[in-house]
């Protein structure tokens, strides 16, 4: 009996895709049980790991990976990073000014996750992040945020409005407070509150997602700034029409204010592993 060989090497080939979409299934199946076994800080750091992979200074995620990123933090809670409100960091120790936590639970060239841990009416003063996307999910606690978008000159996009100070006009983005839970806010790297103040109202945590971190070697350095009010130095010439309560001059401050404690601790709360 002659054996079709066209027929038999689709037979094979029929078996051999059959055989390896059972190995690719079972392959899924376990990926999934896998993710879903991962801690929530570890779910975050492995979306950061994707989302910021192709990204750098002024280069934004896609909508699509901002959302994917934004939905990781809308559901987290301090005790997804090993927080609770009743840990000394968020106790005022002295009569001075509050010392404010910092744990890091990652740091990279592409990303960093942190978490900011300020005692009641502890501050974190006004100051921008150069060329970065920035999530941030409040944990705990009310917190005042004051924040700030530069206006550009209407005679060249590329230049903000300067008075004879050297400050630049801004307009105010964000004032108001926000209580725990509550949605993720992002800002980029020329809008959404690039420059803002965060002044604790209760005791309260605040986790960070960077994109691309800090970093004064490629010109990223952290600002400070002063906020002044719009009337202090606008003179006779009419540059906001209708509401310049809503706007205000900035002038950079050299330094980080001396009233800016911030103290680094080591964060012990789930792992993430970095596979």
């Amino acid at each position: 009996m002659r054996v079709d060989g066209s027929l038999a090497d689709r037979k094979g080939k029929k078996e051999a895709a059959a055989v390896a979409k059972g190995k690719s299934s079972k392959k899924d199946k376990r990926r999934n049980k896998k993710a879903k076994s991962a801690t929530v800080v570890q779910r975050l750091f492995d979306t950061c790991k994707s989302v910021f992979a192709n990204c750098g200074p002024d280069i934004v995620p896609s909508p699509e990976d901002i959302e994917r990123l934004r939905a990781i933090l809308d559901t987290m809670k301090p005790e997804d990073v090993g927080l609770t409100p009743n840990l000394p960091y968020f106790r005022n120790v002295s009569e001075g000014t509050p010392l404010i936590t910092y744990l890091c639970l990652h740091e990279s060239p592409k990303f960093s996750i942190c978490i900011f841990c300020l005692p009641k009416y502890a501050v974190i003063p006004l100051h921008n992040h150069p060329g970065m996307t920035v999530f941030g999910k409040l944990l705990f606690g009310s917190m005042h945020v004051k924040s700030y978008d530069w206006v550009d000159d209407p005679q060249n996009s590329n230049e903000t409005i300067k008075n004879a100070d050297g400050a630049r006009l801004a307009k105010v983005k964000t004032d108001d407070v926000f209580k725990a839970p509550c949605e993720t806010s992002i800002l980029y790297p020329a809008a959404g509150g690039n420059m803002h103040r965060f002044t604790a109202v209760t005791s309260c945590a605040v986790l960070d997602v960077l994109g691309p971190p800090y970093s004064k070697a490629e010109g990223r350095d952290c600002t400070y700034y002063k906020d002044l009010p719009y009337s202090s130095s606008s003179g006779d010439a009419v540059l906001v029409p209708g509401e310049p309560e809503g706007y205000a001059w900035l002038k950079e401050m050299e330094g980080q204010p001396d009233d800016c404690v911030a103290v680094p601790r080591e964060y012990r709360g789930p792992k993430i592993v970095d596979h």
